[in-house]
């Protein structure tokens, strides 16, 4: 084993074994999931648009056509001219807001149907710091809801949201909806889990956040096996949340019921997200994040502007 930079002798200050020795020791400080979410928003980084937002700003954005009330200096004479209607000039909304992102820590999210799948847990932190990956680099400020820390913006807040994530002092939390608490008017909210609990329950949240004028995205994260149950015969299910176990004598007598019910839980949430403005999507963890990651961005995307 080499000696370290410390103690190796004639080791100049900027020698590359220094070097070396301090990126690795950076490098043992970041937790995976921080390391997996920066490669997961590389992917999607270059297939996004940036949340544009009218605004004041000296970044031009788009002409449209004069309306009643417009101000007269909006009026871009130039343009006009080249054309019989009068156009006005907007600009691009240069004052962040702040995105509020979550995920359910509840026991049913450490379900994994195989080895080789992640958990519904560790699928939802990578796309909840993914995300706050893409939208830290949009210049946007983040922060973990229901956590008691104030949105944030750059590096600092990406890295800060991964030490919440990663706290095993806050990693469960037996609640699989979030608490409803004051938050700056015109902010947005994700809401990323199973998103199984009754529809009555879910709706009196996002019903509690967007009344205060908030928009949000639900994103529901589901096993394949829970979409599915591919099982056979006599199986024993155990509860993940303090439920009784139950034993069904014959699992593929009541595969369409299950899928019915799953099915009509999906509906549900897809018509209460249309009912508030918000957007809904599934994703399976057997799947690329990335889909479920661009799809998030672009709901984020069309809500900004």
């Amino acid at each position: 084993m080499p000696p370290s930079p410390a103690t190796a002798p004639n080791a100049p200050p900027t020698s590359p074994l220094r070097a070396r020795h301090r990126a690795e020791a950076l490098a043992a400080t970041l937790p995976p999931l921080l390391v997996a979410a920066e490669r997961v928003a590389a992917t999607v980084a270059p297939g996004v648009h940036g949340r544009r937002r009218v605004g004041l700003g000296e970044t031009f954005w788009q002409f449209r056509r004069y309306q009643t009330g417009d101000a007269p200096s909006m009026i871009d004479w130039r343009q006009s001219a080249k054309t019989q209607p009068v156009y006005v000039r907007e600009n691009e909304w240069e004052a962040a807001q702040s995105v509020w992102l979550w995920r359910d820590r509840s026991a049913s999210m450490d379900f994994r149907s195989g080895p080789e799948l992640p958990t519904k847990r560790e699928r939802a932190d990578l796309l909840l710091l993914a995300a706050a990956v893409l939208l830290a680099r949009g210049g946007e400020r983040v922060a973990l809801l229901n956590s008691g820390v104030r949105p944030d913006h750059g590096k600092m807040a990406v890295d800060r949201l991964a030490r919440l994530l990663t706290d095993p002092h806050t990693a469960h939390d037996p609640n699989p909806l979030p608490s409803v608490e004051p938050l700056p008017r015109h902010a947005q909210i994700v809401l990323i889990g199973d998103l199984l609990a009754p529809l009555a329950e879910i709706n009196a949240v996002v019903a509690g956040l967007s009344g205060r004028g908030l928009r949000g995205h639900l994103v529901q994260v589901l096993d394949p096996a829970e979409e599915s149950l591919p099982y056979d015969g006599r199986v024993a299910f155990e509860g993940l949340e303090g439920e009784r176990g139950l034993l069904i004598p014959r699992v593929d007598a009541i595969r369409t019921a299950y899928r019915e019910r799953l099915q009509a839980q999906r509906d549900g949430l897809a018509a209460l997200a249309r009912g508030t403005g918000w957007s809904f999507a599934a994703h399976r963890t057997d799947r690329p994040p990335q889909t479920a990651l661009l799809g998030l961005w672009g709901a984020l995307a069309r809500e900004a502007v």
